[in-house]
């Protein structure tokens, strides 16, 4: 660096539209590195004048020093911290939607207690995850069990209703239920889901249609989901038996969970819908 090249922090102030005691800041906090003058002064290289251009561009867009001295010290690009930056934003704006809409449900007259439990919709998500992971599924794997959260816990919507946000939370509550737990632990825990769910998937034009529960070949795949597993057949004996061993999943409150899920979804129907059809069909067979 020489006198001839360096710039005063007035200049530099000058250059690039910044504060002269913005700039002493900056120093402070080693963002930039002036050198000293044998008076004492700052002086600037003038690569500082690019380097502080984009810094008060950055600051412009809200991102904080720490992502903004990230790309200055070239750790990670204007499009890696802008995206993150936008992500979190996102995710901000999403807890504000969630907790206005639960402020209207409370002016609306639903009870209060009930929608404190949901808190932003990421925790209650999380209740309702650990939930289906912990007293529902069996052994299963990774691609089913999330397959089967994807369709079972919906996430919270971005902009919700305060209709959506009764609802997750009356979601939350009945999966806190104990005797609820209790009463799904006793149902059948070795079944291949991905049958499962391809007879749920045979069984919605049915329930869409508004066909009442009945035989056929969405109710056959549901029950072969189970005589696989059990490496038995499929006979009138087997579905009684069947029909007994899945009394659990018949639960009303369970049946509420899924018509929850719609509510919240918007779904017509959802897999849990056309999974209660094809309960009924068995016990109806």
């Amino acid at each position: 660096m020489t006198r001839i090249t360096a710039l005063g922090i007035g200049e530099l102030a000058r250059r690039t539209g910044v504060p002269v005691r913005t700039i002493r800041f900056y120093c402070d906090e080693g963002i930039l590195e002036p050198v000293r003058s044998a008076g004492g002064h700052r002086r600037f290289d003038p690569a500082a004048v690019e380097r502080l251009t984009l810094l008060r561009r950055l600051r412009g867009l809200g991102l904080g020093l720490p992502s903004i001295r990230q790309v200055l010290d070239g750790e990670r690009s204007v499009a890696e911290v802008v995206t993150a930056e936008r992500a979190a934003l996102d995710a901000e704006l999403a807890a504000m939607a969630w907790r206005r809409a639960a402020l209207s449900a409370v002016e609306a007259g639903r009870p209060l207690e009930l929608l404190a439990a949901a808190g932003d919709g990421r925790g209650a998500r999380e209740v309702l995850t650990t939930f289906w992971r912990n007293d529902f599924l069996g052994p299963a794997t990774a691609d089913t069990v999330e397959m089967f959260l994807a369709s079972s816990v919906p996430a919270p919507p971005p902009d919700p209703t305060a209709a959506q946000v009764a609802a997750y939370a009356e979601m939350v509550a009945l999966v806190d239920d104990r005797s609820l737990k209790t009463l799904l632990r006793q149902r059948p825990r070795n079944v291949d889901y991905e049958d499962v769910g391809a007879a749920c998937a045979l069984a919605t034009p049915l329930v869409l249609a508004g066909r009442s529960p009945e035989p056929g070949a969405a109710l056959d795949r549901f029950v072969d989901a189970y005589a696989a597993v059990g490496r038995t057949r499929d006979t009138p004996e087997f579905r009684r038996r069947l029909h007994v061993e899945l009394t659990p999943e018949r639960s009303p409150r369970l049946r509420r969970y899924w018509a929850l899920v719609g509510e919240v979804t918007g779904e017509p129907v959802t897999v849990g819908h056309a999974h209660s059809w094809l309960l009924d069909a068995l016990a109806h067979r």
